[in-house]
Order: structure tokens, then C-alpha cells, then sequence
């Protein structure tokens, strides 16, 4: 696998767009420090009220290629229209080209500042109280170390808390969404590459770690994978590596292109999983998913280094599951092959997420689900 979002952190000092967002930044309300153990944060293979999106790229981050990502985002938003409910978070400014390109069909525009379109990484985590009650974790999300200004996307979890009349719970910790992977009942993975890093949580432990994210998580036991620092900007997020299907089954990624950093790394990966057990004692049932060793010979691709071409990064919704395709026939039909066994009785919508990919992200990147609280 190639780099991820390397080209993002050159351009740490550009600028973001500023401004209080539409919705409530002025006033938000202080979060709960002391969160009670109650909270989990749910799988997201359970039942969904929505999706987020973020439709935000701008040129002084993403270059020429800023409308072609934000026509992807839109693609995308349509996409996850047909099975639930889509909001999409876009500045002001933007609004009306937002609304033409995204459609109205079950799609809600929600006007705040933003810096760009990562909405898993610092839109906090959902968790729910088994009793019909919603929150929100902030890990006061810094630009994955502090590479890229985040400003206005720091404030996003707190705003996002206010709009959805979640629960905003306060932590600590420095991470974000995209680092963090959750069967739902109790089990996590995680690389320590991200959280156990300098640029994120200087002078915690990988204990203090644990029992930040177990306390406000929900979490029993927590896997962790050493991941690799500073070849990308997230410092290999998890979500690129290892995603639960339910409890006790997983699908890991495998990297079979020998030149890449990864080739080693995957399969370091996959030993320990293989030998892991989760929360309850069960031994994890593995699957590989590989990215394509071939693909569109486009502007996006072609030498480039950035390019995130892992099938990895699907994203499970309500009655589907959305996934890349890259191009790679063999490959492409193998990605949906295996997700349509892992989950049956889904519908498997592949989609053509290049420009996204070319700037070091995947579907699950740029979205963020809210689970249904019954």
C-alpha cells in the first residue's frame, strides 16, 4: 500500500476557512469530563440513523484536484442516500454547488467552518447507554499530530454533539476516529503507531491509553498492532488494516506488492491476530482482503506515491455495504466476492473513490455513521 495523505501534511499552513459554522459554535456546552462506565461505543455493522459527509475540499489543500474530490463526496452521498439518511457538512460558501451535486433525495446540507473532508477522524465516536441515550466522544482531534491545521475541524465534534442533541463526553486524549476499531462488545483494535505517539499523547502510557478508551468506550480488551509511524500522515490508522465483521470475525489487510512498506507490516499484523482472542475468550476468525496490484492508469494514480488503493476501507451501512473499486478485475471481483459472504443479505456497491484515494483515504475516511438509538 502506498502512502497515505503524505502530499496533505506538505501543506500543514494552508489556510483554513474561518468563521463560527452556522449551526451553534458560539454556544456550545462544556463536555462531561466524568463520563459514567455506561457508555459503549456500538459496531457499525448494527442499525444506523445516519451517515455524515463532509463536502470540503479546497484547493490551498488539495490543489486542481479539490472539485474532482468534492464531485467523489457527492457521488458518494448519493450513493448512501438509497439506504439511509446522509448529512452533509459543507461551509457556507459551498452550499448551493453542494445541494446541486449531492441532490436532496434523503440528503440534508448542514452549513459549518471546515479545513477538509476526514469527518471520521475528528468527528469524535458515537457511544450509546443501552438506554435510548446518545454521546459523543470528543479525543480532540490536533491534525493527526499537529500536520495539517485543524482548527475549525477540531471545533466539528462538539458542533456535531450539539446538532444531533448528543452528549458531549470530554477526554484527554489526542487521537482520532479512524484510529479506533470496535466489535461492539468490548473489543477493540488499535495500532500503536497512532495513539502511542509523541505528536498525540506525549507522556501517556500504552496503559493510560487503554484505560482512557476503555472508560469512555466501553471497551474490555484492546488488540493492538504496531502500525508504522510517519509513513503517512495518520501514522497508519487502524482502519486501513484490520476492520471487525461482527464479534470474533475479521477481515485484515494483506499487502502483496513486495516494494511497499506494508508487505511486511500486514502480515506482522496478521500473525496477531490470528493469535488474538477477543473480550469474551473467542479466538478471531481472519480473513484477507489484498489491494490491487494494478488499476486505472489515471492522473490520480499514475506515480503516485499517495495513492490509497486498499479495499479495506469499505464501509457497512443499512442493507449495504460501499466499497472501493480500483480498476484490478481480478481484484475488484475478489473485494466483492469475500464482503458479500461476510455479509449476507447486503448489497455490495462498489465505486470509483480515485480522486479520494489519491489523497491518501477511502470511503471510511470521509464518513461518519450515527447509530440508531432505540
Amino acid at each position: 500500500m502506498s502512502t497515505r495523505r503524505h502530499f496533505l501534511g506538505q501543506l500543514a499552513g494552508a489556510a483554513g476557512i474561518t468563521g463560527v459554522a452556522a449551526l451553534g459554535l458560539a454556544s456550545l456546552p462544556a463536555p462531561a469530563k466524568a463520563a459514567t462506565g455506561g457508555w459503549r461505543m456500538p459496531d457499525e455493522h448494527g442499525a444506523q440513523d445516519r451517515v455524515f459527509l463532509a463536502y470540503a475540499a479546497q484547493p490551498q489543500v488539495w490543489g486542481e484536484q479539490a472539485d474532482a474530490v468534492n464531485a467523489t463526496v457527492a457521488r458518494l452521498a448519493r450513493t448512501l442516500a438509497r439506504y439511509q439518511p446522509v448529512s452533509v457538512l459543507c461551509r457556507p460558501a459551498q452550499r448551493r454547488q453542494a445541494r446541486d451535486r449531492c441532490g436532496t433525495d434523503n440528503i440534508e446540507l448542514l452549513e459549518v467552518a471546515l479545513d477538509d473532508i476526514w469527518v471520521r477522524d475528528y468527528g469524535g465516536c458515537f457511544v450509546v447507554d443501552g438506554q435510548g441515550g446518545l454521546g459523543l466522544v470528543d479525543v480532540n482531534f490536533n491534525g493527526w499530530g499537529g500536520k495539517q491545521r485543524a482548527r475549525n475541524d477540531g471545533a466539528v465534534a462538539a458542533w456535531l454533539a450539539e446538532v444531533t442533541g448528543a452528549t458531549l463526553l470530554g477526554s484527554d486524549l489526542v487521537g482520532e476516529g479512524g484510529g479506533i476499531e470496535v466489535d461492539g462488545q468490548g473489543t477493540a483494535v488499535l495500532t500503536e503507531s497512532c495513539w502511542v505517539n509523541r505528536n498525540r499523547n506525549p507522556g501517556w502510557s500504552r496503559a493510560d491509553i487503554e484505560a482512557e478508551l476503555k472508560h469512555h468506550l466501553g471497551l474490555r480488551k484492546i488488540i493492538w498492532l504496531p502500525g508504522i509511524a510517519g509513513q503517512d500522515i495518520t501514522d497508519a490508522h487502524v482502519d486501513f488494516y484490520a476492520r471487525f465483521v461482527q464479534p470474533g470475525v475479521v477481515v485484515a489487510n494483506l499487502d502483496n506488492d513486495a516494494q511497499s512498506y506494508d508487505y511486511d507490516l500486514t502480515r506482522e499484523h496478521l500473525q496477531i491476530l490470528r493469535t488474538a482472542t477477543d473480550a469474551d475468550g473467542r479466538p478471531l476468525q481472519v480473513h484477507v482482503l489484498p489491494p490491487p496490484l494494478h488499476g486505472r492508469d489515471t492522473v490520480h494514480m499514475r506515480d503516485n506515491e499517495d495513492m490509497a488503493r486498499g479495499y479495506i476501507n469499505y464501509l457497512p451501512v443499512n442493507g449495504a455495504v460501499i466499497a472501493p473499486q480500483f480498476g484490478d478485475a481480478q481484484a475488484d471481483g475478489h473485494c466483492r466476492e469475500l464482503l458479500q459472504d461476510l455479509y449476507p443479505g447486503r448489497r455490495i456497491e462498489q465505486l470509483d473513490i480515485d480522486a479520494i484515494a489519491a489523497g491518501g483515504g477511502g470511503i471510511h475516511c470521509v464518513t461518519k455513521n450515527m447509530p440508531r438509538v432505540d
